[in-house]
């Protein structure tokens, strides 16, 4: 089955990872380099730049052309940073793999630690989680909107635009980048699902299936699955200011999450333990942290 296209967006991180995924595959069937060839595709995450995602349309604007692209035939699978797919995903789409998860901690540039940060420091980002998360810990921070791949982002802070910004510890890593410093999960909760970069094929394509699951990993997969059904149950958006983390200990899957309020002032934390491949705690967590939450909390959630 050897010629398989893989379709992928065309940042520079993205193209990365799309290779990584690309040569996993080929290692794993004895296939020479070059047997899965890249197919770019354009998407509207990646046109329009000047918006926060909420905007303009949401985690959709990541994923509705390769989508697209998927279900016309013209790639046989797609590779997607994890934490940019929406938690619904149509029925004729499958999830077939995950590769091992990178460092899952976000990672300050700009300064040595959040503390250091200078009184009323202007920080960039677009992610709602982020914003709250700095927010509570230093209610001095400005947040500003701010976009663009990896480079773009560090480029702003060392021209000084801006004093401050947090990017995905793994991104830094796959590009080679060493900037920055990782912040401790403890003290900031990544997104659901970051740091895991997935393989989507069409559901009725068995044999892709199978070949894609050749290099998917167990525990990352699963860990990803309990994020992804935790936040499926709080019907949460790009614009929906939460945290989720799960790890495989003593064979068991530990769920750690937190769901704030835009400002950050408020915040529910709750954390669950259950078997590999059970769905239903970690959407019962979601429940019961959305009854705990106050409306400034509930409203940027949409349980179905």
């Amino acid at each position: 089955m050897q010629g398989l296209r893989l379709g992928t967006r065309g940042s520079p991180l993205a193209l990365v990872q799309a290779r990584m995924a690309a040569a996993a595959i080929e290692a794993a069937q004895g296939w020479p380099e070059g047997s899965v060839g890249l197919v770019t595709v354009k998407t509207t995450g990646d046109q329009v730049q000047d918006r926060p995602l909420a905007e303009i349309g949401g985690k959709a604007l990541w994923t509705k052309e390769l989508d697209r692209a998927l279900l016309a035939g013209e790639v046989d699978f797609c590779v997607h940073s994890m934490k940019d797919v929406e938690s619904f995903r149509p029925d004729d789409i499958h999830i077939a793999a995950v590769l091992p998860r990178g460092d899952a901690r976000d990672c300050l540039i700009g300064a040595e630690s959040i503390e250091a940060l200078k009184q009323g420091a202007v920080v960039g980002s677009s992610s709602p989680r982020r914003a709250a998360q700095l927010l509570r810990l230093r209610p001095d921070l400005k947040i500003v909107p701010l976009r663009g791949n990896v480079e773009t982002r560090l480029k702003k802070v060392a021209a000084g635009e801006i004093d401050a910004t947090l990017l995905a510890s793994a991104g830094l890593e796959r590009l080679g980048i060493n900037a920055g410093v990782a912040i401790p999960t403890e003290i900031i909760l990544p997104a659901p699902a970051q740091a895991a970069i997935g393989m989507e094929c069409r559901t009725n394509d068995s044999e892709t299936q199978s070949v894609l699951s050749m290099v998917s990993d167990l525990t990352t997969f699963a860990c990803v699955m309990a994020e992804r059904a935790f936040t499926r149950a709080l019907g949460a958006t790009c614009a929906s200011p939460v945290a989720a983390l799960a790890v495989l200990e003593g064979g068991q899957l530990r769920l750690r999450a937190q769901l704030f309020s835009e400002d950050g002032c408020e915040m529910v934390e709750d954390q669950a333990a259950f078997e590999v491949g059970d769905t239903a705690t970690p959407e019962q967590l979601a429940q019961t942290m959305l009854a705990a939450a106050t409306a400034s909390i509930r409203r940027l959630f949409d349980p179905q």
